[in-house]
């Protein structure tokens, strides 16, 4: 019984490293990258929506993974970044954060130029 247990944790914890290897590798490999519920052609939820139509004004192409879809990336990316919720914006490799600063910096030019930095830099 014990041994069985003990085997079910074990494969839980190498589970969440794997995941969490995956994140490592999509933040690593994407410039610009939203963690969002849905797409941003069909965002499921209003942060979201005005994440990435924040990141698509700004005019230059960025990556995205639906978190909907990746119930595993949904649950270890706030290990991973330390912030709680959703929508995550990494330029980068670096945690931007969520709805609230990506709008901030929207509204004041910063995000944009974060994003031209980024993008020129690919």
């Amino acid at each position: 019984m014990k041994s069985a247990k003990l085997k079910e944790v074990l494969l839980a914890k190498t589970q969440i490293m794997e995941t969490l290897e995956e994140i490592k590798a999509q933040v690593r490999e994407n410039p610009i990258l939203l963690y969002m519920k849905g797409s941003p052609d069909a965002p499921q939820c209003g942060f979201s929506a005005q994440a990435s139509q924040a990141l698509m004004s700004c005019g230059e192409r960025f990556a995205y993974i639906d978190i909907l879809a990746n119930p595993e990336i949904r649950a270890n990316l706030p290990q991973f970044s330390e912030w709680p919720t959703f929508p995550q914006l990494f330029i980068d490799g670096e945690l931007v954060g969520g709805c609230d600063i990506i709008t901030e910096l929207y509204d004041s030019g910063e995000l944009e130029l974060m994003i031209k930095a980024a993008s020129t830099a690919e």
